[in-house]
């Protein structure tokens, strides 16, 4: 029971933490101001993450940023791996 718990409340956790990923990568298309002070909580709580993803992709060019993909793709793998779905 307390596993299925933990298992339910990790999952809900990196899900969230999905979402805010993905609002932060469309932020631009909503235009929304991340650095008003109603929003500026989400740079912070994502900037960690996507800098280091960009220190481990490789340099690709042009103006499209890849590190919200990749971060979404890895917090997938985690999610499903820890959690099953």
């Amino acid at each position: 029971m307390q596993l299925l718990f933990m298992k339910a409340l990790v999952g809900s956790a990196l899900t969230l933490y999905m979402m805010i990923v993905l609002l932060r990568w469309t932020a631009p298309w909503l235009e929304l101001d991340l650095r008003s002070p109603r929003w500026k909580w989400i740079p912070q709580a994502t900037d960690p993450l996507l800098k280091f993803i960009r220190q481990i992709l490789p340099p690709m060019g042009g103006a499209f940023d890849w590190a919200p993909a990749a971060a979404l793709l890895a917090l997938w793998v985690v999610r499903v791996a820890c959690v099953g779905y």
